[in-house]
């Protein structure tokens, strides 16, 4: 009976092991999901108090973010790498890991800024002629008036609630304002004209922080893929678009912009006759294989088509877009991560 009752002692003291193996591992495993993600942050704010969920200073209790001087960039080459994790991947998840420095990320902030603003701060807050909604910050996030703002993706508030989420201390009209305080692009125009100060509040706020907004725009592309597969009827040609893309040189500033420039294509936002113009579509019209400049070329034409498409299907006349679109999916082409880049774009519409 002696020997049962070890016996039995130690099977259950080698299950209760496994159990606690077990959950060591699941917890790990959970955490590498936002791993590079957070590594990057903890880098960028050069501060190792830093809780990476709330992004705020375990010490003081505020964002306190370093000088250029403070900061010491990782000048490697860029390192991009596309994971699919095994119970993910049976899940039909698709996980986009980021491995890129603070340096390398900031060249594509500044070149979407170039993109949306033809490198003007003052545009950092900015309603274009013709559109019934200001766009704000790089990249020229849509924030409708409590009135709605047509068939284009509202962008904006979803970029408010990333700032909050990482602690951010907003200016007085992100704090007060729901949707758009401006009735009227002539309204915003005029306030802009005087001066006024809340709006350059806004503008600095926009210029300061021009590191989270690239990173909330990673973030969507990362939340893309499996929304554009679960609408895919060839999810296989799609998948692989996107794997080709990312594993090209550069062809990760590519869809970073694009997913923020004309959205991920899907049903039910931004179309004309039934036709989006969107990732989605891009990725769909991509049929090559190989990958470094071929991928590059044929991702930019495939966006021409489909910009091309979308001014051919439009209600309204957008043909004056469409130089400034082709400058910018021109880009694509010729940009170096980590380097200056030397073409530029138009302003561009929605």
């Amino acid at each position: 009976m002696s020997i049962i009752k070890e016996a039995k002692k130690i099977g259950v003291l080698m299950a209760s092991a496994l159990v606690l193996s077990y959950a060591g591992y699941a917890s790990s495993t959970a955490g590498n999901k936002n791993s590079e993600i957070e590594k990057l942050i903890k880098q960028q704010y050069n501060n190792q108090n830093y809780d990476l969920m709330s992004m705020k200073d375990s010490n003081k209790g505020v964002v306190s973010r370093p000088s250029e001087k403070e900061f010491s960039a990782n000048r490697k080459t860029q390192k991009m790498s596309f994971e699919m994790d095994k119970n993910e991947k049976n899940m039909g998840k698709d996980t986009l890991a980021l491995n890129m420095s603070r340096e390398q990320l900031m060249s594509i902030a500044d070149r979407i800024f170039q993109n949306e603003t033809g490198g003007s701060r003052d545009k950092l807050v900015h309603w274009n002629a013709g559109e019934s909604f200001p766009s704000l910050g790089i990249g020229h996030f849509i924030w409708f008036k409590a009135s709605g703002g047509g068939v284009f993706g509202e962008s904006f508030p979803d970029m408010v609630s990333f700032y909050r989420s990482k602690g951010v201390k907003l200016p007085k009209i992100l704090e007060e304002n729901i949707h758009s305080p401006w009735s009227s692009r002539a309204e915003l125009i005029a306030k802009k004209e005087r001066g006024d100060k809340d709006i350059n509040e806004l503008i600095n706020f926009f210029d300061s922080t021009r590191d989270l907004q690239v990173m909330f725009i990673y973030e969507r592309l990362q939340k893309s893929l499996d929304k554009m597969l679960e609408v895919a009827s060839d999810k296989e040609n799609l998948r692989n678009q996107f794997y080709r893309m990312v594993k090209s040189p550069n062809g990760l500033y590519a869809l970073i912009d694009y997913v923020n420039f004309k959205g991920e294509g899907l049903k039910g936002v931004a179309s004309y006759n039934n036709q989006a113009w969107g990732l989605k579509q891009v990725l769909e019209n991509m049929k090559g294989t190989s990958i470094g400049h071929d991928a590059l070329v044929e991702f930019s034409n495939s966006a021409k088509y489909v910009l091309t498409r979308r001014v051919q299907n439009a209600p309204r006349d957008e043909s004056q877009w469409l130089k400034g679109w082709y400058n910018r999916v021109d880009t694509y082409k010729t940009f170096e991560i980590a380097n200056g880049g030397t073409v530029t774009a138009d302003i561009s519409g929605k």
